[in-house]
């Protein structure tokens, strides 16, 4: 046993290095800050957020600009995009199509 887990350990250990986590801070609208984590490495990309005392896990999707993460599914989720240093969390409707600003005017914090 000890030895299969080791295997597994040691072929798995190459996709760790290549995999990249920083953290970020943002302050929103209303006085609400959202911590981040964003996990990069091989596709897809994560975004984890905390809001309101909820995480939120988020993968990639492609984006026009900016850096745009949600939920893989044509139903109703959030929706998190950054473009430069500000953001904004979106609830996406998914039978209307539509998506709603839930926290604008997120600003990266130093």
């Amino acid at each position: 046993m000890k030895a299969a887990l080791l295997a597994l350990v040691v072929a798995a250990a190459p996709a760790y290095a290549e995999t990249q986590a920083t953290t970020a801070r943002y302050a929103c609208d209303r006085g609400v800050t959202v911590p981040v984590v964003y996990v990069n490495g091989d596709d897809p990309s994560l975004a984890v957020l905390v809001v309101e005392g909820s995480q939120i896990l988020l993968y990639s999707e492609p984006a026009a600009s900016g850096a745009r993460y949600g939920w893989p599914s044509d139903g109703s989720s959030y929706v998190w995009w950054t473009k430069g240093d500000t953001a904004t969390l979106y609830w996406k409707d998914g039978e209307a199509g539509s998506e709603v600003p839930l926290l604008s005017g997120c600003t990266l914090q130093n």
